[in-house]
């Protein structure tokens, strides 16, 4: 399932990083690689912000879309 529709305060294990070869070196760069963990914060209007590498990090609903869990 997409990162967006995760419960929030739940850790995820990243399963698979969608998206253009940009966007998916975009998202590697921040942290978003197949099996490493990530936890949904909170949605806030078209963002997201979520945990991972111990940082928190906001991106929008799109990229989130692109990242399954």
């Amino acid at each position: 399932m997409p990162l967006t529709l995760a419960e929030s305060g739940e850790e995820n294990i990243v399963r698979k990083v969608g998206g253009s070869p940009e966007v998916k070196k975009h998202l590697e760069d921040l942290g978003f690689v197949p099996g490493s963990s990530v936890m949904l914060i909170t949605t806030n209007g078209g963002n997201v912000i979520v945990n991972v590498k111990e940082s928190r990090i906001a991106i929008s609903r799109e990229m989130a879309m692109k990242i399954m869990v």
